[in-house]
């Protein structure tokens, strides 16, 4: 039995150094890229990021000033109306008072004739 089991233990040892060589050859086939290759991957990407977040806020920036403009723009017809009726309202309480002072008159007219 000794020797079955200096066999398994014998067979243990032979598989266990198999298997961390090839271990160790897989590692090195899959091994990360070098420090100078990650960090011009890094750079790359960094790039990337920035270019995507520069054309973004172009995009922002157009889309703002756009609505900017035409906020702009509302704002000047709603003056340019509130002129428009505030001429008019001038217009009917000037056209209102005349009516209201010819009334007066001639109401005040009458009374005062001399009997």
């Amino acid at each position: 039995m000794n020797a079955k089991h200096g066999m398994h233990n014998g067979g243990f040892a032979v598989g266990f150094l198999i298997g961390g060589l090839l271990g160790a050859a897989t590692a090195l086939l899959f091994a990360p890229k070098s420090g100078e290759e990650t960090r011009a991957e890094l750079r790359h990407k960094g790039e990337e990021v920035r270019d995507k977040a520069e054309d973004t806020l172009h995009e922002v920036r157009a889309k703002a000033q756009s609505a900017a403009a035409d906020l702009k723009h509302r704002a000047e017809e709603v003056q340019t109306q509130g002129h428009v009726i505030l001429e008019e309202g001038q217009k009917q309480l000037a056209k209102a008072l005349g009516e209201t002072k010819k009334a007066a008159e001639a109401a005040v007219e009458p009374a005062v004739e001399p009997a």
